[in-house]
């Protein structure tokens, strides 16, 4: 690894992103900082409290919150969720099954099969050829 890779950083935002974490729900010093390539592998390898409760409690960015709900951003969007939700608000959801959330699963549950019938067909192409 060069010394260049070493010292490369990323604003708060990109790190955040790459934790899985909602940016404005983590400390100060974490927003306001820069992050280098070897604190972000020491905070994945080492999470410290505030990361390991930030990815067990939430709030949650919108793409973890689509992923434990099983939809697409998109589907969030067109539910009403525009914010960052907690895992308790996500297990309420879940629980609650609003039309809006069964409808999404459903959208989301037909373009996966669409995917592994379109990869299917690639293959037995491939296979053909």
């Amino acid at each position: 690894m060069s010394s260049q890779q070493s010292t490369q950083t990323m604003k708060p935002a990109t790190a955040a992103k790459k934790l899985g974490v909602y940016l404005p729900a983590t400390p100060a010093e974490f927003q306001e900082g820069v992050v280098t390539r070897a604190e972000l592998n020491e905070l994945q390898a080492n999470p410290p409290e505030w990361l390991r409760e930030l990815r067990l409690r939430g709030p949650h960015p919108r793409p973890v919150v689509a992923a434990k709900l099983g939809v697409s951003i998109s589907g969030l969007s067109r539910g009403g969720v525009t914010e960052a939700l907690t895992t308790d608000q996500i297990e309420a959801l879940k629980e609650e099954r609003p039309e809006w959330l069964e409808k999404e699963r459903a959208t989301q549950a037909e373009v996966r099969k669409e995917s592994v019938r379109i990869r299917n067909m690639k293959k037995e192409k491939e296979n053909d050829a």
